[in-house]
């Protein structure tokens, strides 16, 4: 555990934390703790009267925040999907600020037993909460080819899903997919190696983790969840790590803005009450963490402040 944490290096820690813009006294909500990083700078600024609330879905990290932090009157943990932030009692009375560091942590995919990654065989699970749900195995062994397909295309964009479907499902037979060397090897077979530096099964190990964890599904519910959570002037900052991901913390942005784009083509759309305002553009690693870190290369952070005022904005036509 230890060597893992040392290998755990916090992503875009000093925007992401910036942005929460935090108060002394305030409340904020971590809701991917991991292994701490972003917590502590969190914690870091708080004094007796702030109140930090962690959330993982992951029972490792979950111990890792106990071990740490459950001695500090000002802390509170909860082993959960941040996606169900809103049913937690400690965040009924507002939260000055939610952090979100999606995706796949460090010691999870450094953590050959837990099946997150191709460099090493290990059991195909791929869960991040390995207390409840199915794992890839499982998904692997009773899904259809088109099921699987569909899964590689939507999720990682594997121009070779079919054929790689259709492998799966004809050799699963003989020998059902419980390794993740296992299912690599077919993915390189079928696909070959064609991207310099890039291994075949990349894409394909990345969209089952995606569909395993239900990500964008939680992805959706915790923006929804952290937006009726936070106070006005309270921060959203949120780091991706997948364009899809990014895409959609981009749309949820925009959509809560109040600002509506009419076509000329099309009937006019109804305004809406502005909820949020984007703090700033996009940020992106600078290229000292990228030297440091090569892990946060495709890391996007997006910030957004709850209104006070739901003003309803119309943009001219498009």
């Amino acid at each position: 555990m230890a060597e893992q944490q040392l290998r755990h290096i916090p992503v875009m820690l000093g925007e992401a934390v910036e942005g929460l813009s935090v108060q002394a006294e305030g409340r904020y909500l971590d809701g991917t703790f991991g292994r701490g990083g972003h917590a502590r700078a969190v914690l870091s600024r708080l004094n007796a009267d702030g109140r930090l609330l962690l959330m993982d879905r992951d029972p490792q990290a979950i111990a890792a925040a106990q071990a740490e932090f459950a001695a500090d009157a000002r802390v509170s943990i909860r082993h959960a999907n941040f996606s169900s932030l809103a049913e937690w009692d400690e965040t009924a009375e507002g939260l000055d600020g939610v952090l979100l560091d999606l995706g796949v942590s460090s010691p999870q995919l450094d953590d050959a037993a837990r099946g997150f990654s191709f460099m090493a065989d290990a059991p195909l699970d791929m869960r991040m909460d390995t207390t409840q749900g199915e794992s890839a195995a499982d998904f692997l062994a009773r899904a259809t080819d088109r099921e699987i397909a569909d899964v590689l295309w939507n999720f990682g964009e594997e121009r070779h899903s079919r054929r790689i479907a259709r492998a799966i499902v004809e050799d699963r037979d003989a020998k059902p997919f419980t390794r993740t060397g296992q299912l690599a090897s077919l993915i390189e077979r079928i696909v070959g190696r064609r991207e310099p530096g890039k291994h075949p099964a990349t894409r394909s190990f990345q969209a089952l983790r995606i569909h395993v964890n239900g990500e964008l599904d939680s992805l959706q519910q915790g923006l929804n969840a952290a937006l009726e959570r936070l106070r006005p002037g309270g921060r959203l900052s949120v780091i991706s790590f997948h364009s899809l991901e990014d895409r959609a913390v981009k749309m949820f942005i925009r959509d809560h803005s109040g600002r509506v784009q009419n076509s000329r083509r099309g009937p006019p759309v109804a305004a809406v009450a502005a909820r949020l305002a984007a703090i700033g553009k996009a940020q992106f690693p600078s290229d000292a963490e990228l030297a440091a870190n090569p892990r946060s290369r495709s890391a996007v952070l997006r910030v957004a402040e709850k209104l006070a005022e739901q003003t309803p904005l119309i943009e001219g036509h498009a």
